[in-house]
């Protein structure tokens, strides 16, 4: 039994988590709202609904969770089913462990699973939600010197099928990154190079920030997290770690390149 169960198999990682090892003829399963969205193996279920998951988790080996929400103690019941059925599990967790990552993370400890943790840092993909704002030629956010090193979907997902594919990873926690920082203003000015235009940056006051964010996600505290995390990337930028390069053997992906890889969602 060596199946492999992704859930979040549309998302920006997950999809890439089950191409990969679906084109490798490897026997992966799919855990999805949507199966039609699925070439394969796919079966519908919803993490937020435990009891709909225990389908995909037959006859399953190992299982990348990526858990969709901001309450560690939801996840609980997800992870006693997985338990039930796999012998190993990787979470796709984050660099900045924010009390949910740690939770859901202490509750994968505590299973007896062989488990591998992977914590990236920021992730490229966020720099989306300025799509509508690049196209008009202006980004307006807050702390344009703030300076992360932001890491491709790619790199995530070839990590986590080669800690799911390969033996030596149980008990590992690694860290994620790019190969470099770049500030925030200097992330828009690449993206606008990328795809022809000019875009300049324009410096948001945290205050207003503020009021845009919680409109947009709700959490008052995520949003101040948030928020705090980029001001103290001014002075005090995202590390990077040579972790993608030792595991997969080449290096990280820039941001370049993932700008290049998405210049349609920006045009």
């Amino acid at each position: 039994m060596s199946r492999i169960l992704v859930t979040g198999a549309t998302g920006n990682v997950g999809k890439h988590v089950f191409s990969t090892l679906a084109e490798a003829g490897l026997d992966v399963r799919a855990l999805v709202r949507n199966p039609e969205k699925v070439p394969g193996d796919a079966v519908r279920g919803d993490l937020t609904d435990p009891g709909s998951i225990d389908g995909a988790l037959r006859d399953v080996e190992s299982v990348f969770l990526v858990w969709p929400g901001f309450e560690a103690s939801a996840a609980a019941p997800v992870i006693e089913r997985i338990a039930r059925h796999a012998r190993r599990i990787v979470y796709l967790s984050a660099s900045h462990g924010t009390a949910f990552h740690q939770g859901v993370e202490g509750l994968i400890r505590q299973t007896g699973l062989s488990w591998t943790f992977l914590r990236p840092g920021g992730f490229a993909a966020n720099t989306l939600g300025w799509a509508a704002q690049i196209r008009e030629g202006v980004v307006r956010w807050p702390y344009g010197q703030a300076r992360r090193a932001l890491i491709h979907e790619k790199d995530i997902a070839a990590v986590a099928v080669h800690t799911l594919t390969s033996a030596g990873h149980g008990g590992a926690a690694y860290e994620l990154s790019g190969p470099a920082v770049i500030s925030q203003e200097d992330q828009v000015r690449t993206i606008g190079e990328v795809v022809g235009r000019q875009v300049r940056w324009e410096d948001l006051s945290p205050e207003v920030a503020r009021e845009h964010l919680l409109a947009a996600w709700g959490d008052p505290g995520f949003v101040d997290t948030a928020l705090e995390t980029w001001k103290a990337f001014v002075t005090s930028p995202e590390e990077v770690t040579a972790t993608v390069e030792r595991l997969l053997g080449r290096p990280a992906l820039t941001f370049r390149q993932w700008a290049e890889d998405h210049a349609d969602d920006f045009r």
